[in-house]
């Protein structure tokens, strides 16, 4: 293990060369950096959750942000359907492809088909923590394989041309160890990964199923910030826990950004708040920017896709707010609906709005109900 503070002398040169040898598709070109400013606000990669369509409402939200795709199998993307689990828009940028797997050639080809997909950034996932991941033994379990996860890096960083990042737990069941920790990053750093998200908490692989993973064992943010001031040449990223302004502002304290994951799924707002805050710009009300998604929406509308798919990850819009109950009712019972357009995002705004301005109940269920006191709007 090197010393507190060290630089890695051969920065993972000697694995890639092996790599490039064993591999004419791979390249031998150094591991590229990612600009500061693009993380130091993330949004986590989230299963059933961070699909293009909510990629494409946080980026409205949030300009400055950097997003995550949902974790896909590096089998699934090499044999799957590409432009289903690849999908991708434009706006999206800076956007990141999350990897599972632990075959560092079938990882490195995944890496390359993302790279050339237009993808940012290939990330790495060390720390899901589910039966079902445990079984491909990818995720949290590849915490105790550092030398593994050392040539997968190796032969992803040889393969393609932009960064190739790791997220990871600080360990897995009752590993206590920082130095353990510290060992499995400096593995990988040496190996050619320049970033680390931590999940600042330890995975327990039996026991805890994903959901009590994110909330039973405990947060150990020092570890993140003792890492920081230890390897200041890398980019650590703190994640896990983190559910409010305040919390993620004083992360950027100690480490070089914050990612954030349910916290920004159930209140989006937060995400357009915490962007103003650090980078500038003005705040827009929650109507104004749900309405600056309504070309997004109909042009997926255009192309087939049901509303269902896009308003599932707006709910969380008026999360707090006067009205917000009312405005998850409307879209929830009415997105579903054959021919369900734009018009009932209006009518969810107008339910919302209703209510902001302390008009009476019967008018709101009125309104929620669809009844003819509701003018169809743009």
């Amino acid at each position: 293990m090197l010393g507190a503070g060290a630089i890695p002398a051969d920065n993972g040169d000697s694995a890639r060369r092996v790599a490039s040898a064993q591999d004419p598709f791979l390249t031998d070109s150094p591991a590229p950096s990612i600009d500061p400013r693009q993380i130091r606000l993330s949004v986590a990669p989230m299963m059933d959750w961070t699909d293009t369509h909510c990629r494409v409402f946080h980026r409205l939200l949030a300009p400055h942000a950097r997003l995550y795709t949902e974790m896909v199998h590096a089998n699934a993307v090499i044999h799957g359907d590409r432009s289903r689990l690849l999908a991708m828009d434009p706006v999206e940028h800076p956007v990141a492809l999350q990897l599972g797997g632990s075959e560092p050639a079938l990882l490195a080809q995944a890496a390359r088909i993302g790279a050339d997909a237009g993808f940012d950034e290939i990330n790495l996932n060390c720390g899901c923590p589910s039966d079902r991941v445990q079984a491909g033994r990818f995720g949290a379990c590849l915490m105790r394989e550092p030398t593994l996860v050392a040539e997968s890096v190796a032969a992803m960083v040889a393969a393609c041309p932009v960064p190739v990042t790791v997220k990871c737990r600080l360990g897995v069941d009752d590993d206590h160890d920082y130095d353990r920790f510290r060992a499995f990053i400096d593995e990988v750093a040496d190996a050619g990964c320049r970033m680390f998200v931590v999940h600042a908490r330890n995975a327990w692989l039996q026991g805890l199923s994903p959901k009590e993973n994110r909330e039973v064992p405990p947060l150990r943010y020092d570890w993140a910030y003792r890492l920081k001031a230890e390897r200041p040449d890398l980019q650590v990223l703190v994640n896990g826990g983190i559910a409010d302004a305040d919390e993620a502002s004083g992360h950027l304290r100690h480490v070089d950004g914050a990612m954030l994951g349910r916290a920004a799924y159930h209140d989006p707002y937060l995400l357009h708040r915490l962007d103003v805050a650090w980078f500038g710009g003005t705040l827009r009300t929650r109507a104004e920017l749900l309405r600056a998604l309504k070309p997004y929406v109909e042009a997926q509308l255009e192309r087939g896709v049901f509303l269902k798919h896009i308003t599932r990850h707006l709910l969380g819009l008026f999360a707090q707010q006067r009205g917000g109950r009312a405005f998850r009712q409307v879209l929830s019972e009415g997105a579903h609906k054959p021919g369900a357009d734009w018009s009932l995002v209006e009518r969810a705004l107008a339910v919302t709005e209703s209510f902001q301005a302390g008009h009476d109940t019967d008018h709101e269920r009125q309104l929620a109900e669809g009844l003819p006191t509701l003018q169809r709007q743009g």
